[in-house]
């Protein structure tokens, strides 16, 4: 079972944590109006940002904004994990304006003669610190590494990448505590003002970078990383979120598009609203196989009930009591209906986590929340010392720079039904999520991202039939807009937010063969 630290990587990996409408778009709104516009985006970038020279230094801790933690540890061998910046425009409409520094890590390949170049990855969220994540699992990649130094960074608006900020640590505890699922009008005020408050902070401490940290500005600095990493192409492995910021990649670069993998996919062709009812949907079907499981091992099972439905309906109960009635978390904090739905999530990111859930929902029924409320913490990135990284702001600041799509209170009451139908347990959870931008100060740059391709190398897109946070036809979907010879698609059945960390021997293969050996899959294989 992962630690806390590799559990919480996980669930960043997602296209969005479950407390905000899943979104992925970009700030350059102009450039999707033309088909192809690498040229255009190549030309904004100053000649001696492309030829800087990168300092590279044994890595430090992670930053609280980055979560915080100890300095990663040597890899097997004896590979040390190294830590620098790069310069990148601000706003690349004014390339010789402002500059932000971008934080990279790296790990040098094994085999320097056979290396490759650098292999770039991505982990989602958005939001989620590339720095501190690639060490969490950096021994999953190690066959990766025989030819591939591994490189990962902190896009612009996470970790040190000048990261977003919005409420202070207070804050947030008192944020995560409150109802996220009004049920009168009582507490739709004090929802809709909890999200009008957390704007005007995130406004007031970050409005600078605000502008100017979506998906089209994120590839375009991958595109500068690929130029000062010294490599003709980009090589990478875009995971969650990170399958659509290497879409977006793709349409802007076609022509530098190098061996590239995309795990966990976004659906590209979904706006905000049809993503997040999907999720709700992913969500329901990840607890479907979770208590089908349960009921399956029989009096194994902790949790009461004979069958899937019925322990379900414990579930349910469980969050129709705890909205009335909190229990003992951890310290002087409660476990709420709230905090109690996002532990459920967190932990259904992953198969190897389903124990910690049927343990978590167990204790909680009894009167012990504190299970559910680590879970909750974990994905709501806050540790042990009530510290949070800036994960939740930057995921807010990046989807509502990308999305167009602004919900008032009274169009998200007509959609409720919706999400309630596609999943009793998470539907009102999402649907209500739908508000995280109404108010935002930023205008969204479309409602779907473009990810067409064409002329652009092989581009291996996985999907995993029981992943509940990017659920499965998003593969399918992203394969078909790369466009014909691009997308090539593949399926792993299984559990859990992607495929290629699930241990899938099948899939390992094949990911390797292509990122290793040039050898695309043949389109539509399949791995059980």
């Amino acid at each position: 079972m992962r630690t806390s630290p590799a559990l919480r990587a996980a669930a960043l990996a997602a296209t969005v944590t479950v407390l905000l409408p899943l979104t992925g778009c970009s700030d350059g709104g102009d450039e999707e109006s033309s088909p192809h516009s690498a040229a255009a985006a190549a030309t904004t970038t100053p000649a001696d940002l492309a030829s800087q020279q990168l300092k590279w230094t044994p890595c430090p801790a992670p930053s609280q904004a980055q979560g915080g933690g100890s300095s990663p540890s040597p890899l097997p061998g004896g590979a040390v994990w190294e830590c620098s910046f790069m310069k990148a425009p601000l706003d690349y409409a004014e390339p010789e304006g402002d500059t932000i520094e971008l934080a990279l890590i790296r790990a040098k390949a094994i085999d320097a003669k056979k290396r490759i170049g650098s292999l770039i990855f991505n982990f989602g969220g958005p939001g989620a610190s590339g720095v501190a994540t690639l060490p969490a699992f950096g021994t999953d990649y190690d066959k990766l590494r025989t030819r591939y130094d591994l490189v990962s960074f902190d896009p612009r608006g996470v970790g040190r990448s000048a990261g977003v900020e919005c409420e202070d640590d207070a804050q947030l505890d008192a944020r995560y505590e409150a109802d996220g699922t009004p049920d009168d009008a009582a507490e739709e005020k004090a929802f809709t003002e909890d999200t009008k408050t957390y704007v005007a902070a995130c406004e007031k401490n970050s409005g600078k970078e605000l502008p100017f940290v979506g998906t089209t500005n994120a590839a375009r600095d991958m595109d500068l990383m690929r130029q000062v990493l010294g490599d003709e192409r980009l090589y990478y492995f875009g995971i969650s979120y990170g399958t659509e910021l290497g879409g977006v990649y793709a349409h802007l670069f076609p022509e530098h598009v190098g061996r590239s993998v995309l795990d966990a996919v976004v659906d590209p062709t979904e706006d905000a609203e049809q993503s997040s009812l999907g999720q709700a949907k992913g969500f329901q079907l990840a607890l479907d196989n979770f208590a089908a499981d349960c009921a399956d091992r029989g009096d194994a099972c902790k949790l009461p009930g004979s069958t899937a439905e019925e322990i379900e309906q414990g579930v349910s109960g469980l969050l129709d009591r705890l909205e009335k009635k909190p229990v003992p978390g951890i310290g002087s904090r409660k476990l709420t209906q709230t905090q109690a739905t996002t532990g459920i999530a967190a932990a259904l990111y992953s198969k190897e986590t389903w124990p910690l859930l049927e343990q978590g929902v167990d204790e909680a029924d009894g009167g012990n929340g504190a299970l559910l409320l680590a879970l909750a913490d974990s994905l709501n990135g806050r540790s042990e010392d009530g510290r949070y990284d800036n994960s939740a702001a930057a995921n807010t600041a990046i989807n509502c720079a990308d999305s167009k799509e602004r919900f008032t209170l009274d169009e998200t009451r007509e959609k409720l039904p919706a999400f309630r139908d596609a999943s009793p347990v998470f539907g009102d959870y999402l649907g209500w999520g739908l508000m995280a931008c109404t108010g935002w100060p930023v205008a969204g740059a479309w409602d779907t991202p473009d990810v067409s391709a064409e002329g652009a190398a092989p581009v291996l897109v996985i999907g995993n039939t029981g992943d509940p946070a990017t659920p499965y036809a998003g593969a399918k979907a992203m394969a078909e807009e790369l466009g014909e010879g691009v997308g090539v698609e593949m399926t792993y059945k299984g559990e859990g937010h992607g495929a290629y960390n699930s241990g899938s021997a099948c899939v390992q293969k094949a990911v390797g063969g292509y990122l290793l050996d040039g050898k695309v899959p043949d389109d539509g294989t399949v791995c059980d």
